[in-house]
C-alpha cells in the first residue's frame, strides 16, 4: 500500500475519515498539511469523540491525536512499533515531512483475549428475508462458503475466549439441532426452545435464571468483526444495564435537498448530500437483570425492552462502530459481500 493513501486533509469531516479508514482497512489515518504530518486518527479516536459528543460533520482534525508518535528511520519505527504495539508508525524528515509509513513487516502473534462470558444467540425467526432458502433451511444453516451463518457468529466470539453459547430456537429447530450434533467442533451449547414466535426479546424469557453475570445478545445473522473486549470494557465502565453495539452508515440522498425556512423561504440547498446515521445492529451487552423484567411467553421486541429498562431509569448507552465492521447476514444480496469479504473473490 502507498503511504500517501493514509494521508488525509484535516478538512475533511469525521464521517469522510472514517470512509478512509474503512477503505484502507488499516484503521488509522495521518493528517498531513502541506506534507507535514499533524495528527493521527484511528476508529477509536472516532469513537471517542463522538461519545464525548461531537459530530460526524465537525472536521476531523478535532477527533484526531494531535500528539502523534513518529520515527525519523526505519529502525527506529521499527522499535517504537513493536514496543507499543501501534497500528503505524509514520517516518518523517527534519521538517517533519512523512516521507514513508512503517506496517511492521514482521509476522506477529494475534493478541489473545479471554471475555468468558455467555453468548446468547436468537435463532427462531423464519428468515423471511432469505426466503426461498429458508423454505428448505432455517436462516442460522444458510451458508456462507462452507460455514453456515450461525457458525460464523459463533466463532467469532470464540476469538474473544467465549466458549458458552445459549441459543433460542423455533422454526425448523430439530434441524439446526442435529446439525450442531454432528458438527466436529462440539461446541458448548444449551438449547432453549420457544413453543411460539416470542418475537426479537421474548425468547429471552426462558433463560431467567440460567445466568448470572453480563452476556452478549446477537441475531443469528449478524456478524460483527469489532473488537468485543472493548465493547465490554466500555459496558463495564459506564455501569450499563443494556449496551447497544451500532453502526454508522453514510446514504447518499439521490435529490437536491431544500431546507424552507419561513414563508417559503429558501435558507439551504445542498445537492445530492450524504447523510451519517446510527443503525442497531441486533447485538447488545445485557445485564442479568433485565431477563427478570421480561414476561413469560409474550412476544416483544428487544427494542421494546431497551426502552421499558431507560424509563426505568437504567443506564442504556450506545457503543459505536464503523458501518463496515457489521455484516447483515439476513438479505440475499448481503450474503455475497459476506462471502467476498470473508473469503475473498
Amino acid at each position: 500500500m502507498d503511504y500517501m493513501d493514509l494521508c488525509i486533509s484535516g478538512e475533511i469531516t469525521v464521517r469522510e475519515a472514517m470512509e478512509k479508514i474503512d477503505i484502507t482497512a488499516m484503521k488509522i489515518v495521518f493528517i498531513v498539511e502541506e506534507g507535514k504530518l499533524c495528527a493521527t486518527l484511528t476508529d477509536g479516536d472516532v469513537r471517542r469523540y463522538l461519545l464525548g459528543g461531537g459530530n460526524m460533520e465537525d472536521a476531523a482534525i478535532n477527533a484526531a491525536n494531535k500528539q502523534p508518535r513518529a520515527a525519523h528511520n526505519g529502525e527506529q519505527a521499527k522499535g517504537l512499533y513493536h514496543a507499543k504495539n501501534y497500528i503505524a508508525i509514520p517516518i518523517v524528515d527534519n521538517n517533519n515531512i512523512v516521507t514513508d509509513i512503517y506496517f511492521g513487516n514482521e509476522k506477529q502473534s494475534s493478541k489473545t483475549y479471554d471475555l468468558n462470558i455467555p453468548v446468547v444467540i436468537n435463532a427462531g425467526g423464519k428468515g423471511t428475508r432469505l426466503y426461498p432458502y429458508t423454505k428448505v433451511l432455517p436462516k442460522p444453516l444458510i451458508p456462507v462458503g462452507e460455514v453456515p451463518i450461525i457458525e460464523h457468529v459463533m466463532q467469532s466470539y470464540q476469538k474473544f475466549g467465549c466458549s458458552e453459547f445459549h441459543i433460542i430456537l423455533n422454526y425448523k429447530k430439530e434441524l439446526i439441532k442435529a446439525f450442531f450434533s454432528e458438527n466436529e467442533n462440539q461446541y458448548n451449547i444449551a438449547w432453549y426452545d420457544e413453543d411460539k414466535p416470542l418475537g426479537t426479546g421474548g425468547g429471552l424469557s426462558l433463560l431467567k435464571g440460567k445466568l448470572d453475570s453480563a452476556f452478549f445478545f446477537a441475531n443469528c445473522d449478524t456478524l460483527m468483526q469489532s473488537n468485543f473486549d472493548s465493547m465490554l470494557r466500555f459496558h463495564r465502565e459506564h455501569s450499563n444495564t443494556i449496551t447497544m453495539i451500532c453502526a454508522y452508515k453514510n446514504m447518499t440522498i439521490p435529490y437536491g435537498v431544500i431546507e424552507m425556512g419561513k414563508d417559503g423561504v429558501i435558507e439551504e440547498m445542498r445537492e445530492k448530500p450524504e447523510m451519517s446515521f446510527l443503525t442497531n445492529t441486533g447485538t447488545y451487552i445485557v445485564e442479568p437483570e433485565v431477563l427478570e423484567d421480561i414476561k413469560e411467553g409474550v412476544s416483544v421486541g428487544f427494542p421494546d425492552i431497551i426502552e421499558k429498562q431507560r424509563q426505568n431509569g437504567k443506564n442504556v448507552a450506545v457503543y459505536p462502530v464503523s458501518g463496515n465492521e457489521w455484516l447483515d447476514m439476513g438479505q440475499i444480496p448481503e450474503l455475497e459481500k459476506m462471502r467476498v469479504k470473508l473469503y475473498g473473490e
